[in-house]
């Protein structure tokens, strides 16, 4: 008789194979139809709320690998804390103004030339539309991902009401006292005309000069330090070009300085270093402190004009001369020190990196009529020459060196006027300085991993002032009014809100569209004729900086609460977003925009190379997305260490598939093995193994729930895929074969089995459904009811886990005596002595395994009997501590039904299964 009918075979509508290229984007389509974003707002009302504020992605091009990293890992975060009963927001943002965007239309008109030929407003136009478009091509891409957020309402920095929020935090900043306009040296990108901030620099190699220049002190200098012969302070730069802008030259105040037999001042301790390098060749003549020069005069020996003798503590004696060539228009340190002995701001290199007519009417350099309009990189060599014997050796070598990270072209320091947000300003009605503060901000907040706030802590520390002024078209306009008589800027209230007002309605363009009568405040006392604007822009960091403001703060979004639970980005933007954000949220509300900053690597190669175009490494999400589907990819971003750089290929791709198959089978199996269960067992009527698995399922659980809690994702996945390969799939799953298949349908020990299972998947459902929302969405909509309850989909479910189960089975031991028997098992089918290991019954002298119900123990080694010691040919034997096992061939006969060898008599059933189908 064929038994194969009396069976009871797992059966359930969930696939196998998930089809996910063909089938996410049905599902997907219906999500956002129905709009689930809405639901889980809904299905929270009045839980704890969890916020995730957005860092806007540039609307500029096609979403690649490390924007998908970025907004998947926000899209499991938020949803984790969902899952968790959270009442949860997320507002997607678009970063739309600023140079990239600029560059990109200028492209497409042509040229820098066909560009300037247009209106600002004219180019505003331009800038506008391609952001727009590149918000739309972005937010379809993003949602490919599976990632649920409030794509209706998204943040877009360049929507009228933003740009007036972006406007309103310049002017808080400004009646905090914090906004100062000086003419300072700041990175300065002559290729894009305009200043940089420090998170738009670069550092690239460049091949410069190494050059020593002797400054012959003036006779006054010389008589008043003792000197009776030839002296020159000896200089050492990697730009010749800036020589003509030099005022001072600055040396060490704690140094010893010493005048050469040869007629050349040095620092003492470089000296011997000198000497070798052949820049001087003399012996000491003359021992001085530093400070005996302070004050005292040098000739420059291009232009003959008077270089001041300062001292300051950024100089140095690891290289160079001790003697530091200082323009305070071409650099930081030279503009301190300056500031200090109120040295002279020359500036004769123009925007584009060439020199003006200020060389001329200044006189700063020798036929100064041939410099206007030439680069200051191709002037290198004819000043060297100008100088003639002065110049005392000449080198080249390469070092890092700042570049434009758009242009990748070097960078200057240049003075100019620009608007700054002064670091070590007071707030008013603070008692702390803005640094200060943000410093102690640093400190009470949140940082995984943990180094990141040594990194944010650092850039804090040591950043100059924020210059937040660009000289651009495309941005939000630094609109104050100037009085033209006197230079003032108006920053009264009314003045400032006007123009707000008008740029909620009509957005910032009105700046430039509309003249100065229709801007001003009818009531502010000026006349029109008597201003004049402001046309800097500001930094694309500020829009971004104060996202906070416009997106958490102002009621236009419903974006959740301020400070944000969670910032989440790069670790680049330690000295990017986070900073700038910190910085005006500090400076306006005296505290950080977030209690926690996450920050992940970048995406590379296999290899651990950056990916390029030209190395052909590159992997785009589009192209995971039709060959394996955006699961794959959400379970690779799950799986990986984001801490570090995340590796990517198309063979880490395929061993992620290959997990997600495994994962989905489990559950497969799970779910056809309780098909037909319709009440779950009390837990304390279960057997032995169904607790035991129960007991392993919490603990693991919550293991992994704590993992994802802290964002440990990888480590979460980790527990969660061994406990799944081992204990689940690997015993438990394979040990409950038979009583599932073969057991009465209604058999207590069938029905309590199915229910840990129910219960298992209930919970592994809810746990993985942040990451794989889709699968999981899949798998309840073929869920059995016990599993499924009233949920609707799975943004009805909240995770809870097992409820606590006592077990006392003493797993190790267990788990150590199957190893042992199915070590001896593999090498009996190698010798072909048993097919199945159910031809096998073991004896033992095991209190703990003779102590376990005979069909417990049974199931537990997949075998057909465990007894007491007997007589008998044995195949093979083991010992755990002073219990021995016997394996022998089992001595009844095999049941035609469940396999076991259980029957009396050849053909017969087992007892078990003749009441069964009895």
């Amino acid at each position: 008789m064929d038994y194969k009918d009396t069976i009871l075979l797992p059966k359930t509508t969930f696939a196998m194979r998930g089809n996910l290229p063909t089938n996410e984007p049905k599902r997907y389509t219906q999500w956002f139809e129905k709009n689930v974003y809405e639901k889980m707002k809904k299905n929270r009302e009045g839980c704890e709320s969890f916020t995730l504020h957005d860092g806007p992605p540039y609307a500029n091009g096609h979403i690649h690998i490390g924007h998908a990293l970025n907004k998947v890992l926000k899209d499991i975060i938020i949803k984790h804390n969902y899952f968790n009963n959270k009442s949860v927001r997320f507002t997607p943002g678009w970063d739309c103004h600023g140079l990239p965007i600029e560059q990109q239309v200028e492209k497409k008109l042509g040229g820098k030339a066909k560009k300037e030929a247009l209106s600002t407003a004219e180019v505003r136009g331009l800038c506008r539309e391609h952001a727009k478009k590149f918000v739309d091509i972005q937010r379809d891409e993003f949602k490919k991902l599976g990632i649920i957020a409030d794509w209706e309402k998204p943040y877009v920095t360049m929507d009228y009401k933003f740009e007036a929020n972006i406007y309103r935090t310049l002017c808080e900043v400004a009646k905090k006292g914090l906004l100062v306009e000086r003419s300072k040296p700041v990175f300065w990108s002559w290729a894009e005309r305009t200043a940089l901030a420090e998170a738009e620099v670069e550092y690239e190699d460049k091949e410069d000069y190494s050059i020593f220049i002797a400054f012959e002190l003036s006779d006054e200098a010389k008589q008043s330090v003792g000197i009776t012969d030839k002296a020159a302070l000896v200089i050492w730069t990697t730009t010749p070009w800036t020589i003509p802008a030099n005022t001072g030259i600055s040396l060490n105040p704690d140094e010893k300085y010493v005048l050469t037999t040869d007629g050349y001042i040095v620092a003492k301790a470089l000296l011997e270093k000198l000497r070798d390098d052949g820049v001087v060749s003399g012996e000491i003549a003359q021992e001085f402190d530093a400070k005996v020069f302070e004050n005292l005069k040098a000739i420059n020996p291009l232009n003959g004009r008077d270089s001041h003798v300062v001292l300051g503590e950024h100089v140095l004696v690891d290289n160079g001369t001790g003697c530091v060539h200082t323009a305070p228009g071409h650099g930081e340190d030279d503009y301190r020190v300056g500031l200090r002995y109120n040295l002279d701001v020359i500036m004769p290199v123009g925007e584009t990196g060439c020199y003006d007519e200020t060389v001329v009417r200044e006189n700063l350099i020798p036929n100064a009529e041939e410099f206007v309009g030439l680069h200051i990189f191709k002037a290198n060599e004819k000043l060297i020459e100008l100088m003639g014997n002065a110049v005392l050796k000449v080198g080249k070598f390469t070092h890092s060196y700042p570049h434009c990270w758009r242009s990748h072209t070097p960078l200057i320091f240049r003075a100019t006027k620009q608007w700054f947000i002064s670091v070590d300003g007071t707030p008013k009605g603070e008692q702390k300085t803005l640094r200060e503060i943000a410093l102690e901000e640093v400190k009470k907040t949140k940082f995984i991993p943990e180094t990141g706030r040594n990194r944010l802590n650092s850039m804090v520390e040591n950043r100059p002032d924020w210059c937040i002024s660009r000289q651009r078209d495309w941005g939000v306009p630094i609109a104050f009014f100037r009085v033209k008589a006197t230079g003032e800027v108006l920053l009264d209230e009314k003045v400032l809100n006007f123009v707000a007002m008008i740029f909620e309605m009509q957005g910032s363009d009105a700046w430039y569209s509309m003249d100065i009568a229709q801007l001003l405040y009818p009531g502010s006392g000026y006349k029109p004729e008597e201003l004049e604007k402001v046309n800097d822009i500001l930094d694309v960091w500020f829009d971004s900086g104060s996202t906070w403001y416009s997106v958490l703060k102002s009621r236009n979004y419903d974006a959740g609460e301020y400070p944000a639970d969670l910032y989440v980005e790069g670790s680049d933007q330690h000295r990017g977003w986070f900073q700038s954000s910190m910085f005006l949220s500090a400076a306006v509300e005296h505290k950080a925009p977030y209690k926690g900053v996450l920050t992940h690597g970048f995406t590379v190669d296999e290899k651990g190379e950056k990916m390029s175009k030209s190395k052909g490494n590159v992997v785009a999400p589009e192209q995971v997305i039709k060959e394996y589907g955006s699961e794959i990819l959400r379970l690779w971003v799950a799986s990986s260490d984001y801490q570090g750089d995340l590796k990517i290929s198309k063979g880490i791709l395929k061993q992620t598939a290959e997990n997600y198959r495994k994962l989905r089978n489990t559950f497969r199996f799970l779910m056809a093995n309780i098909n037909d269960l319709e009440s779950l067992t009390p837990v304390e009527q279960m057997g032995i193994l169904d607790k035991w698995i129960l007991a392993t399922a919490r603990e693991v659980f919550a293991e992994v729930h704590k993992a994802f809690s802290e964002y440990n994702f990888v480590n979460g996945m980790n527990l969660l895929n061994n406990f799944i390969v081992n204990e689940l799939s690997g015993i438990y799953l394979d040990i409950t074969k038979d009583r599932l298949y073969c057991d009465a349908k209604d058999d207590t020990h069938r029905r309590a089995s199915q229910s840990a299972m129910a219960l298992i998947a209930k919970t592994l459902l809810t746990l993985i459904a942040p990451i794989l929302t889709y699968t999981a969405d899949e798998i309840l909509e073929h869920a059995p009811a016990v599993l499924k309850g009233d949920a609707e989909d799975i943004f009805d479910m909240v995770f809870e886990n097992i409820t606590e189960v006592e077990s006392d089975f003493d797993a190790a031991y267990f788990i150590q005596a199957r190893e042992k028997f199915y070590e001896i098992v593999d090498n009996l089918k190698k010798e072909k002595t048993i097919k199945a290991t159910l031809e096998l019954v073991i004896e033992t002298t095991s209190a703990k395994v003779l102590a376990l119900e005979s069909v417990e123990a049974e199931d537990w080694f997949v075998v057909s009997g465990v007894s007491p010691l007997s007589d008998g040919e044995n195949l093979g034997e083991f010992s755990i501590d002073d219990a021995k096992f016997i394996i022998k061939k089992a001595s009844l006969h095999k049941c035609p039904r469940c396999w076991k060898y259980q029957a009396e008599s050849e053909n017969a059933l087992c007892p078990r299964c003749q009441k069964v189908l009895n």
